[in-house]
């Protein structure tokens, strides 16, 4: 048995496990890095990346078809599917080197290719090497979670992992989740030439604002994805290429695949965390606001914290933690400052807290602030004033912000700034943006906050009268 002594043990090379990595080598800690499966792990290889590049497909083909209102002439837009899936391995592809062992091992990061489980408060075993670590950090994502509905384990199925192996494009793809997966890989679908229905147990963009989410779900009705919500899963049956799945309530659905969509699951069951003492929780591995775990050698980030579920997020975490392990410093993770993005057509992003919530926490105090896209002068020249943003305000400064349509997701960063450095609407009424452009929506509805402050007031038309009447 091999013997390695390190100050940091990482075990994931995902988004947050590759980020800590790199950072602590390159500041001169020695560092040890486990992935007994694909560098870069989910967001790489299965998730951000591969549905990005999907979507995109699924964008030019739309456009194909939906052009004459430029002037342009439209065409069939035919798809071609296999050619699509080999374009979203070619940007995998691309992308690669920049998660991959030899990038790694040149930051001086030992890395080693084996999965890896804990036989001590300090010692990870991975293949025939026991690693004894100053610190350890737990980044080892999640997996698709595959529910216990009657009939699955009867019928083929996809997840967001299998799904990129197709080739041959489904003639009516099932999905059972209407969550961003589910409604990302809905629009995507559609668009390339399949026949799609969602069937979502409770409502479709649940943890979303209802209002933001409609806008949204209008849009991909109109294009013809059938969306089912209540439909809660109770059996399925059939066999390759006819597959039904049965709602409680009756209602059937029947299509030729089944992608299985309804949310993710910690990976911590192999890691042997009892011989760590490291305690779990339902949905990760327990951590305190530092994200130490139980055991005080020991970290988790990223998906397997338990928390939200994004690439960005563990970026973020891996941050926090180098702080704390390189330079002894108190660091803390919070989530107030998170945005998140679901990347449909138009798009869906928030960050900080929704309306409900903001009405929630501040009652009477709360100020919601609207403009709609079809005030700005790009998004009418781009043909895309679809959407709308709200801000949630309490004396000057925002306490979130939604928004649905083009480029959201874009426009979401700004109010990500605001938030994390607690910033007032002054600010970004301050900002000058340039026109025309999307981003304007942002200073507009800053400008809204100040209209009626401004326009509205009686103690502001004195004070201008008694200037123009007594100031030459």
């Amino acid at each position: 048995m091999k013997r390695i002594k390190t100050d940091i043990l990482v075990i994931g090379a995902g988004s947050g496990g590759l980020s800590v990595a790199a950072g602590a080598s390159q500041m001169g800690a020695k560092v040890v890095l486990l992935e007994g499966h694909k560098m870069g792990g989910d967001c790489l290889n299965y998730g951000c990346v591969p549905s990005k590049a999907l979507i995109a497909s699924g964008k030019a083909a739309y456009g194909q078809r939906h052009s004459d209102v430029y002037g342009v002439a439209d065409t069939d837009g035919a798809a071609d599917y296999a050619a699509a899936m080999e374009h979203v391995h070619d940007v995998i592809a691309q992308i690669e080197p920049m998660d991959s062992q030899e990038r790694f091992e040149g930051f001086g990061v030992d890395v080693i290719r084996e999965f890896g489980h804990f036989i001590s408060d300090s010692e990870v075993q991975a293949g025939d090497t026991v690693i004894t670590a100053r610190r350890i950090v737990i980044a080892t994502g999640s997996s698709p979670l595959v529910p216990p509905i009657d009939g699955i384990d009867t019928v083929p199925y996809l997840t967001n992992e299998t799904l990129w192996d197709l080739r041959e494009k489904p003639d009516h793809l099932l999905i059972i989740g209407g969550g961003p997966i589910g409604m990302e890989m809905a629009q995507a679908h559609i668009r390339l030439g399949s026949k799609v229905t969602v069937i979502e147990g409770a409502k479709a963009f649940g943890k979303d604002d209802p209002e933001m989410a409609e806008v949204v779900l209008k849009k991909l009705r109109a294009e013809g994805i059938e969306i089912a919500e209540d439909a809660k899963a109770a059996k399925i049956d059939g066999a390759d290429g006819r597959v039904t799945v049965h709602a409680e309530d009756g209602r059937s659905f029947t299509g030729t695949h089944l992608l299985v969509a309804v949310g993710r699951k910690t990976n911590m069951e192999s890691l042997g965390l009892d011989a760590a003492g490291v305690e779990t929780t339902r949905s990760g591995v327990k951590v305190d606001s530092s994200l130490r775990t139980s055991n005080r050698r020991v970290y988790a980030i990223g998906d397997a914290a338990g928390g939200l579920q994004f690439t960005h997020v563990a970026g973020y975490h891996a941050g926090v933690i180098i702080r704390s392990m390189l330079f002894g410093l108190p660091s803390k993770a919070m989530t107030s400052h998170i945005p998140w993005v679901t990347y449909t057509d138009p798009e869906l992003a928030q960050v900080g807290l929704t309306e409900a919530q903001a009405h929630d926490a501040h009652g009477t105090a709360l100020e919601v602030i609207r403009f709609p896209y079809n005030h700005n002068d790009r998004a009418i020249a781009e043909r895309k004033t679809t959407g709308l943003i709200k801000v949630m305000v309490v004396k000057g400064r925002p306490v979130g912000a939604s928004i649905a349509g083009y480029q959201a997701g874009e426009l979401i960063n700004l109010w990500a700034l605001v938030l994390a450095n607690k910033m007032k609407m002054s600010q970004v009424a301050a900002m000058v943006s340039p026109y025309p452009t999307i981003g304007e929506v942002n200073k507009r509805v800053a400008g809204a906050y100040f209209s009626p402050r401004l326009f509205e007031s009686d103690l502001v038309k004195r004070v201008v009268g008694l200037v123009q009447r007594f100031i030459p």
